[in-house]
């Protein structure tokens, strides 16, 4: 495939650092979202997320001009979709932003162009894409998987799957070195896309079809969350009979064949607290330990708020320290945060005045302002607080000296300060 340009449709946590790897590799990139602001901050070399180093990355690729942003899709031989699949409250999967980018850049394919849908998708979605896109354009001829030995049209466009699976904080590393799967529609959309990730990745890149593709990252997934929901019902049943979660799975893990993870105060961000509703919306009767993993998980922060509650109520106006709000150590990722979760839980229940430690944001999500929580810092925090709720393992609190603070009540969810 001559892939002389590129075209990326969602510049975010996954999209922006994509886009801009390749425009460093001196790919021409046309990067594509829905947020003018976020468009604008982009093409003046800025970045409107946080992630180690991607500030460098943009501001050369966005100098060297090989990188530009657009409100609208524009006109290449490539489409990679990155967009936002949340789950709706019913824990359903909303593929709207996939349908919504499908239809957006149906008006500027032309035959022979590469659609690879990056985003999270459930089993069948990538079909879906062709379906969404046929309808639009029906004189474009589309790939069949159950018909993988169709000659290929001189209309045909490929298309198929390559889910990211990247840690926040080391993203630019992650979309380089890691092993990448592709599964295409039919196997010349599998080989179209097979050589687009050779441009930048270093990883082995492994063959699949879509189906497969799409199952392997939401399995991924899942099995984070069931290995998760293990250690925090081990802790919930640690508590009570009153026995030390921590050094009970310490002793645990020495048996050759255990390795039991770490309990925390839930499950967030945007893949292993969302990810397995996929599966288990395709297959509910089936998917069953699955979906209690998930309820078990969910379940967590009440937990937390229980136990919190428990200590506080025991004083008359206690202030409650809630330290950290994002959803893993050391970032700036609300998403999904089980610490939000909590510090507004405490404050709807009215517990306390309750004052909110996140050292990675300017300032407190709506949700929280709205119910009254106090964004501090740490020092002040420490100062004032009667409980402290250790919610995230930041650096910044994990190198507090905590038996200054011994004449405080200290809830460590994260086992940190043990």
């Amino acid at each position: 495939m001559a892939c002389d340009s590129i075209c990326v449709l969602g510049l975010g946590y996954i999209g922006l650092p994509t886009a801009s790897l390749l425009a460093t590799k001196g790919v021409k990139v046309l990067g594509v979202d829905t947020s003018a602001k976020a468009v604008e901050t982009i093409n003046a070399g800025e970045i409107h997320i946080h992630e180690p180093d991607l500030d460098v990355l943009v501001r050369a690729a966005v100098h060297s001009g090989n990188l530009k942003a657009y409100t609208e899709p524009q006109p290449a031989d490539a489409f990679i979709i990155a967009v936002p699949t949340p789950v709706t409250e019913g824990h359903q999967p909303d593929l709207s932003y996939v349908r919504q980018a499908a239809k957006a850049i149906a008006p500027v394919l032309k035959p022979g162009d590469l659609v690879v849908v990056e985003s999270t998708i459930s089993i069948g979605a990538t079909e879906s894409v062709c379906q969404w896109i046929a309808e639009e354009r029906p004189d474009l001829a589309l790939p069949s998987r159950d018909d993988p030995s169709a000659e290929p049209a001189p209309s045909r466009i490929h298309v198929a799957h390559c889910p990211e699976r990247v840690l926040p904080g080391q993203i630019l590393r992650e979309l380089v070195d890691n092993d990448r799967v592709v599964g295409g529609v039919d196997p010349a959309s599998t080989a179209e896309a097979v050589e687009l990730y050779r441009r930048f990745c270093k990883g082995a890149i492994l063959s699949t079809d879509c189906r497969t593709a799409e199952l392997c990252k939401l399995c991924e997934n899942a099995f984070r969350d069931v290995n998760i929901a293990y250690a925090n019902e081990l802790s919930m049943i640690c508590d009570e009979f009153d026995i030390d979660v921590w050094t009970l799975i310490s002793l645990a893990n020495r048996h050759p064949r255990v390795n039991i993870l770490k309990p925390g105060p839930g499950v967030g961000g945007h893949c292993i607290a969302v990810d397995p509703w996929f599966i288990v919306a395709s297959t509910p009767e089936t998917a069953r330990l699955i979906h209690r993993a998930r309820e078990v998980n969910d379940s967590k922060p009440g937990h937390v708020v229980a136990a919190v509650r428990a200590k506080a109520d025991r004083l008359k106006n206690p202030i409650i320290a809630c330290l950290g709000l994002a959803f893993k150590a050391d970032v700036d990722d609300l998403r999904g945060s089980p610490a939000v979760t909590i510090a507004r839980q405490l404050a709807e229940e009215k517990a306390g005045t309750i004052l909110a430690v996140e050292p990675h944001i300017e300032e407190l999500p709506e949700a929280l302002a709205r119910c009254g929580v106090e964004k501090v810092g740490l020092g002040d925090a420490l100062h004032r607080a009667d409980v402290i709720v250790l919610l995230v393992d930041h650096r910044q609190f994990t190198a507090v000296d905590r038996h200054q603070y011994q004449d405080k009540i200290l809830i460590d969810t994260r086992g940190a300060w043990r």
